[in-house]
């Protein structure tokens, strides 16, 4: 068995500004430990330090049995990785160095004979390594998460699965697998409901310590022992589930506010005290002495505070996420299918979306539902000069069949569940908000700050792209379609990896958004502000019900 301890642990931003300090907490063998917190707080830096990717800048970080890590983003739109890829990336070390030199001696494979011994001595080692043993469980998981044996799947580009997909996937291996310990950022991210639920029966049998990072309510109601709250820069234990969580962050808070008011009253009775004593001794030499004492008093108390422990921690401040989706109006008809079929996918249907509507897309991973949002992003089957913003025309193209047409006056604004803009990589914040793009003018610095602090990004305005945590890139990447000008929003996954604060800013921008919302969901809170449901069924199929169905069952 294997097990995690985390004792004391600061981490420093290249700015010098310290993301956390003070981190303890432990995950003892075969124990499901949830870490939860705002966006950006350091719940992935803190997984990275445990997989001993980044060292601590303060404590230290004790670990014992195999390490299974899963990303939170696994793959894109844009991998060139095969699966074989993925999979060797999961394994344990020795099968996947052994792995990534029986590949390079299999691309080397001539007819000359020393590359052929090469190729039999990797082969030799890949046995050795258990590569074999790791090719059953390979297979066992493509079975499991795609229906097709490893033979058939294994050269498949990561690209052309569904981020559900990969998921599914890559936790089949990592659960099945040989690693003691797993560190699983955002495991349901675009996980469909019954992978949700499939994934919370898993975690729940498995024997192995098990530290995660989840946003969804449910999936930490049912799986988690202990949760680790990453907050106002350190954290706090909760050593019950989930369910008890909300109720201890409160009690807490009431706690820290009344420690800190009589921490307070305390500081400001010893500094009229120094006051008192500085005035007496101004005209008194036989004062000084107890000038003295009450300086030494005041500097005593604000290093030890009244427990010893000093200054009460801050508790931590409430988000204000603020977004301001405006849109604007369009024709009546919105979006016009007919006889749409997508290859490969569904057979031909027909859809109307009317101005104003709110459409949520569901079904299950690999139905099709991203490729129907990128179709549309695009511009659909016949885009009008000029009607589609170059983030939407620069998706990869989507085979069909049949019509696709977005109305009069319709600018689509995509979001990707996998937040693929590769043009953002390398730019700061406010480089991409002041100098703007084809898509949206440039701002002043001061209006580009003012929008940034609106979405709680102020204080990362220096960051590049990339080195924002997943929620930090969802709330940046809307902030984009709300300055593009977007009156139909396709929102693919757009709660996956925004903190419950960030997602009730989002329902709540929806609902005052003047134009019309398609949004590809397994989010059964966030369907609660649509109004129409489209099923993409697994058999192809695609229709409309009356109220949200999880699968085509």
């Amino acid at each position: 068995m294997g097990h995690i301890e985390a004792m004391a642990v600061g981490h420093q931003l290249p700015d010098g500004r310290t993301l956390f300090s003070d981190v303890s907490f432990r995950v003892g063998d075969g124990a499901k430990i949830a870490l939860v917190g705002p966006n950006g707080a350091g719940k992935t830096t803190l997984l990275r330090m445990v997989a001993g990717e980044l060292a601590p800048a303060a404590g230290s970080i004790a670990r014992s049995g195999g390490l299974g890590v899963m990303r939170q983003f696994i793959g894109s739109i844009t991998d060139d990785r095969t699966l074989a890829d993925l999979a060797l990336s999961l394994a344990p070390p020795a099968v996947r160095v052994a792995g990534e030199r029986l590949g390079a001696a299999e691309r080397a494979l001539d007819d000359v004979e020393r590359s052929q011994l090469r190729y039999a001595d990797a082969l030799a080692g890949w046995g050795e390594a258990g590569g074999y043993a790791a090719e059953v469980e390979f297979d066992t998981a493509a079975v499991a998460a795609l229906g097709l044996p490893w033979t058939r799947v294994r050269d498949r580009r990561v690209a052309t699965l569904s981020g559900g997909e990969q998921k599914r996937f890559a936790l089949e291996l990592l659960l099945r697998g040989r690693d003691e310990v797993l560190l699983l950022d955002e495991p349901d991210n675009f996980l469909d409901v019954p992978g949700k639920r499939w994934l919370e029966a898993r975690i729940q049998e498995s024997g192995k310590s098990v530290l995660f990072v989840s946003h969804d309510r449910e999936l930490l109601a049912r799986t988690a022992e202990r949760v680790v709250t990453v907050e106002a820069g350190s954290a706090w234990v909760h050593p019950g589930g989930f369910a008890s969580w909300h109720g201890a962050r409160v009690a807490r808070h009431d706690r820290l506010d009344e420690e800190r008011r009589r921490w307070d009253e305390e500081r400001t009775k010893l500094e009229q005290l120094v006051v008192f004593y500085k005035a007496k001794a101004a005209y008194n030499d036989g004062m000084a002495s107890r000038l003295q004492a009450a300086r030494t008093r005041l500097a005593r108390f604000r290093e030890s505070g009244l427990d010893g422990r000093g200054k009460p921690p801050e508790k931590a401040r409430e988000q204000d996420v603020r977004m301001q989706l405006g849109g604007g109006r369009t024709g009546r008809r919105t979006v016009m299918c007919e006889q749409l079929e997508l290859d490969g996918l569904t057979y031909p249907f027909d859809l109307e979306v009317w101005f104003g509507d709110r459409v949520a897309v569901l079904g299950a991973n690999g139905s099709g539902k991203s490729h129907f949002l990128r179709l549309l992003a695009r511009g659909g089957t016949d885009p009008e000069p000029g009607s589609v913003p170059a983030s939407g025309a620069a998706l990869p193209a989507v085979a069909h069949d049949g019509v696709a047409r977005l109305g009069a006056r319709v600018r689509p604004g995509h979001f990707s569940q996998t937040h693929d803009r590769p043009e953002l990589t390398g730019r700061t914040l406010l480089e991409v908000l002041v100098g703007g793009d084809a898509d949206r003018p440039g701002r002043t610095l001061g209006d580009a700050m003012k929008a940034l602090a609106r979405y709680e990004l102020a204080a990362q305005a220096e960051q590049r792209f990339e080195t924002l945590s997943g929620g930090q890139q969802a709330r940046l990447l809307i902030l984009l379609l709300e300055l593009s000008g977007a009156t139909l929003l396709l929102l693919d996954e757009p709660t996956d990896n925004l903190d419950l604060a960030s997602a009730e800013a989002l329902e709540k921008a929806l609902a005052a958004f003047e134009g019309t919302v398609l949004a590809v969901t397994h989010d059964r809170w966030f369907t609660r502000g649509f109004d129409r449901f489209v099923l993409f069924a697994g058999d192809g199929e695609v229709l409309e019900t009356d109220e949200p169905v999880w699968s085509a069952g």
